[in-house]
């Protein structure tokens, strides 16, 4: 047990052998940490899933340098996870915790016009709206767009015009 304390001691002097070792349980347990939070957490990229990418990333790394203690840093990461299910749980079933967790779709075009205070609110330019449009449909021209949203995960979609409604 002796060499449990002296392996994973906070120290600002740990040894090669050491910082290796507890990178590698670190490895193992974020791991684990990531396994409970799921996949949707680093797969979307919502801001609530960068945050915890930042958080988790920091924290962790302080068990690897020995910057704190290791049990307390294990369980608080732990924690965020699991408050950041609880949140994700929660925005299922209500919409206006989804709406402050995870934000809301933003109109940046719609029927032939862009929307300027919105284009300007999310900080995209017309230029990041046609790279959307060439990423999403495969297209260079707003012709045959019906409306363009910034997502809640930062992604631009794309609303095609609907051709039995345009008579095209």
């Amino acid at each position: 047990m002796e060499w449990i304390e002296t392996l994973f001691r906070q120290s600002t002097d740990l040894t090669v052998g050491e910082m290796t070792i507890r990178a590698i349980v670190v490895f193992l347990i974020a791991l684990v940490i990531l396994r409970v939070a799921g996949k949707r957490t680093f797969g979307k990229q919502s801001p609530s899933d960068y945050v915890i990418m930042i958080m988790i990333g920091a924290i962790l790394g302080r068990a690897v340098v020995g910057a704190s203690p290791f049990l307390p840093i294990i369980v608080s990461s732990l924690a965020i996870v699991i408050v950041h299910r609880l949140l994700a749980w929660a925005s299922f079933g209500n919409k206006r915790v989804g709406t402050v967790v995870k934000g809301t779709p933003i109109s940046l075009f719609k029927d032939g016009e862009e929307n300027i205070s919105n284009m300007k609110r999310t900080l995209i330019s017309h230029d990041d709206v046609m790279e959307g449009v060439r990423l999403r449909i495969d297209g260079d021209t707003l012709d045959e767009i019906h409306e363009i949203f910034v997502e809640r995960n930062g992604e631009i979609s794309v609303v095609k015009k609907d051709r039995d409604k345009t008579g095209a």
